[in-house]
């Protein structure tokens, strides 16, 4: 196969079955049998098409047969035998007999019977049509370049990767950017789009939009976008049909309304469940959603009012309509109540709507946890937000279960994640970085893997390593983002970072902002009064959550700081000294950082020269980092707090 310019990830057939002495070129030895699918399917289509590349060389039949009794999108693999209800679900068992086969599981040995945990299952792209990538990090867009839409090769292989791990929807353009959404629902872009979405289809992946809620002023020439005024709401029921007329097969719109600058309801007086409706009912007839973010918040604080605060702000503008979203609508909420920190309380939206569909939005773009510079295993982070006890309803109250639906019983569910994609040759900028990529998608699929089976299972189809190499590389996965952790921010407080960037430290960028992102730091302590006598926002929590958040003995320290303004003698259950945790975590954590770059260094050898070089290059930068983090806070609190290093290490 020739060398096509980018990376095929876990989808290197070729270099698998070099490494396993087969004739690659040998497609013909696969033979495919189909029983009850209609081979024309063009999902079906793509399966057969994926068995023959990925087992070319073995002499295997394989049947991918229909069974209506397994659940939707759902597969069971009995040795060489595939069945399932509907197309999708036989993809995803024939992804499954490929993982098992390029991990070594001879055929008599593969078994499984899986259904999928959430019903979406969705990327969200942050790409803008000049091909700039907002919080992009691996590159420039392979979606769009100078302002048009680019649909090749490289885009059937990242909807073959993305149907790989079972994800369903894709979100292609950024929510954030108003420009980038209003121009691909207008003539000039539908026929790309339409192209885009086919490949998609063939691949059992549904295409979505960012919309712009002020299209009707932005496009439409309306002096106003109040969603319930009639001259707006007809030019949507135009323009939806015109966008339907021409992409049959769109799911649906993500919307970003009232947010960071971003007109929407609020701007009439309206509530957001009366922009997020008229949508939706508008867009019902054509079968499709409106995913609505719940990102919205006072972005102009005044850093003097310890009153307000943004991580109320979901809750409080959200709450009240409980119950009154229609049936195609969905709100969409970040893990945590203020953006993608290292480190946050779960978002209380999540399981304080009882009577509304939601979905979990998680960023696997690395913003606030490195740019996939720093080593960063995110899945770990996943695991906790989705084990997390809401106490919204007795056997059924955790993260997950309202997620996936089976707390409210609605099948309008799921997970999104922000993507970490880009042009560069290995997709990820940093190749250890598409452990996230893979891992969102298999998570989300089957919430009940482990973090380290899903590092296991990333680390044995993306390299060739011996059985004591493979576990070092999980092992660096697994405790990358306790080190991240360490050396940055400590005990949930988060925010210190280089302002705009996001990348660095600096202790004090954000805390005279308007962004309400504060640490609140003084001679005495440091932290946010979360509590009862504070901004309250502990009290948004069902009991016993609420009382143990707002009791600073109860609360889990690893959030200490997120609830508490604490003095810096405070003594953790350790033993240690508030200020002298923050210096301990720091040496630490950089320390650790130091010694994962030196672990890398056995790699050698052992994978491709190329990727040897691009991760040491990133480990080089992440020491680096983690140094300047260290010694910045360090010297930061020292100088507040006066309190030397017990251990009488240099803080500047």
């Amino acid at each position: 196969m020739a060398n096509k310019g980018w990376s095929q990830l876990w989808l290197d057939y070729e270099e698998k079955q070099k490494a396993a002495g087969k004739a690659c070129a040998d497609q013909e030895t696969v033979e495919v049998k189909i029983d009850g699918f209609n081979a024309d399917c063009r999902i079906i289509k793509s399966a057969v098409k994926e068995l023959k590349r990925a087992l070319a060389g073995d002499a295997v039949k394989v049947t991918l047969a229909k069974n209506e009794k397994i659940a939707k999108e759902g597969y069971v693999v009995d040795k060489n035998v595939v069945s399932a209800s509907d197309c999708r679900g036989a993809l995803y068992g024939v992804f499954h007999l490929i993982r098992a086969r390029l991990m070594g599981q001879e055929y008599a040995d593969i078994a499984a019977d899986h259904a999928p945990s959430n019903p979406l299952r969705m990327m969200n792209h942050w790409d803008n049509m000049d091909g700039s990538i907002e919080r992009g990090y691996s590159g420039r867009s392979f979606f769009y370049v100078n302002d048009e839409i680019v649909v090749d090769e490289r885009t059937v292989d990242y909807a073959r990767f993305m149907a790989s791990i079972g994800i369903n929807g894709i979100v292609i353009n950024n929510v954030n950017v108003k420009w980038a959404a209003t121009d691909l629902i207008t003539t000039r872009f539908f026929d790309k789009v339409k192209e885009l979405s086919d490949v998609f289809e063939d691949y059992g992946i549904r295409l979505y939009l960012s919309l712009n809620f002020a299209s009707p002023i932005e496009l439409g020439g309306l002096p106003i976008c109040d969603p319930l005024d009639e001259s707006v709401i007809n030019w949507w029921k135009d323009k939806i049909k015109e966008v339907y007329d021409h992409l049959p097969n769109l799911g649906g719109f993500l919307v970003k309304a009232d947010s960071e600058g971003r007109p929407g309801p609020f701007t009439y007086g309206r509530t957001q469940a009366d922009g997020a409706n008229m949508l939706g009912d508008i867009i019902a007839p054509y079968g499709g959603i409106i995913i609505w973010r719940c990102f919205v918040y006072n972005c102009t604080q005044d850093w003097r009012d310890t009153k307000t605060d943004r991580a109320r702000a979901g809750y409080d503008y959200f709450k009240g309509l409980d119950g009154e979203y229609h049936e195609n609508v969905i709100l969409q909420i970040k893990n945590g109540p203020m953006d993608f920190q290292i480190r946050e309380p779960i978002s209380p939206l999540l399981g304080g709507l009882t009577k509304t569909n939601q979905m979990l939005e998680v960023q696997i773009a690395q913003e606030y946890t490195g740019h996939q510079i720093d080593l960063c295993y995110l899945i770990p982070m996943f695991k906790e937000i989705l084990g997390f006890k809401t106490y919204c309803k007795e056997g059924a109250d955790t993260v997950a279960d309202v997620v996936s639906g089976r707390t409210m019983g609605n099948k309008l569910a799921g997970m999104a994640a922000v993507i970490n994609t880009g042009n560069d040759f290995n997709w990820t900028g940093n190749d250890l970085a598409a452990a996230n990529l893979y891992g969102f998608g298999r998570l989300a699929y089957d919430t009940d893997l482990s973090a380290e089976e899903i590092a296991r299972e990333w680390v044995r189809l993306t390299f060739n390593l011996d059985a004591e190499l493979e576990d070092k590389l999980v092992d660096m996965l697994l405790r990358s983002r306790e080190i991240y952790e360490k050396y940055t921010s400590p005990l949930g407080i988060g925010w210190m970072v280089t302002p705009h960037d996001h990348y660095g430290p600096s202790v004090d960028g954000y805390e005279y902002s308007r962004w309400g992102t504060y640490h609140r730091a003084d001679h005495l302590g440091l932290g946010v009064d979360r509590t009862d006598k504070g901004t309250g926002y502990a009290q948004q929590y069902y009991s016993p959550n609420a009382e143990m958040y707002n009791d600073p003995n109860t609360c889990p320290e690893n959030l200490l700081l997120f609830f508490h303004h604490i003095p810096y003698t405070w003594k953790l259950k350790s033993g240690q000294s508030l200020i002298q945790y923050i210096y301990d975590s720091h040496f630490e954590g950089c320390k650790e950082a130091e010694e994962l770059a030196e672990t890398w260094k056995e790699f050698e050898g052992k994978v491709s020269e190329r990727s040897f070089a691009n991760v040491s290059e990133r480990f080089g930068r992440q020491v680096y980092n983690a140094r300047e983090w260290r010694d910045q806070v360090n010297s930061y609190f020292y100088r507040k707090s006066g309190i030397e290093d017990e251990k009488g290490r240099e803080i500047y």
